[in-house]
């Protein structure tokens, strides 16, 4: 998304940046939101909404639908482990994965088009949550607890590298932050980690632990479920 230039990338390093992912979440959400809400106002809110998920995934340049795509061909293949995880390494998409990105796109655009249809601000708001609430769900997917799937990747520098105490307070402090701004927000973040948090249950009984790309299917989860969560409560 941005150039940084990097001095230390170790197992540390990878742990600290995905319990402080949130923050990034916020720039992503704050600049799609902006760009979200100045289209709704000219626009409409439909086109809001797209432009919401289409300046999100600009700016991670799609880094996370590539792993919701990846994993659902791994899960929907039905083979052994180790031959899911090659599927989930090639560069094509299959029928799970296509049919998953629609529908998650779709539902985040009907989401955010109906914050939108309320007031531009409702809908850059939504757009914050749901990027945020993406990115607090790292934590729970890098814990202790939760070994690599496979030796290599970024999955394994950032697996098992986070304390379960931490990754609580990230989801409490972020879910509060989002509730003194709006109740419905905190119940949303919220609502996403729990997402989350059963897609990475699936994946680490499926694959054995988590890829690079289960953790970008994570925040995808999480931010979806997030915006659901806002469109009903």
């Amino acid at each position: 998304m941005f150039r940084v230039r990097v001095e230390r990338w170790d197992r540390g390093a990878g742990g600290a940046a995905m319990v402080l992912a949130p923050l990034v979440g916020l720039v992503v959400g704050v600049l799609a939101g902006g760009a979200g809400a100045l289209v709704a106002w000219r626009g409409g809110a439909l086109l809001g909404g797209v432009a919401v998920v289409a300046v999100g995934a600009v700016l991670t340049r799609g880094l996370h639908l590539d792993g919701v795509a990846d994993v659902a061909d791994g899960l929907g293949s039905g083979k052994p482990a180790g031959d899911a995880l090659r599927i989930m390494k090639q560069s094509d998409i299959g029928p799970f994965g296509v049919l998953t990105l629609l529908l998650l796109m779709l539902a985040q655009v009907a989401a955010l088009a109906g914050q939108f249809a309320v007031s531009p601000g409702r809908g850059a708001l939504a757009a914050v949550v749901a990027a945020v609430a993406g990115r607090a769900a790292l934590a729970w997917g890098c814990l202790r607890s939760v070994p690599a799937a496979r030796p290599g990747g970024l999955g394994a520098m950032v697996a098992a590298t986070v304390r379960p105490a931490v990754a609580v307070a990230v989801t409490v402090l972020v879910a509060a932050v989002a509730a003194a701004v709006r109740w419905q927000s905190g119940v949303a973040v919220l609502c996403g980690v729990l997402a989350a948090g059963a897609l990475l249950r699936r994946c680490v009984r499926r694959f054995g632990g988590v890829t690079g790309d289960v953790l970008g299917a994570l925040v995808e989860t999480s931010a979806t479920a997030a915006l659901v969560a806002v469109a009903l409560v």
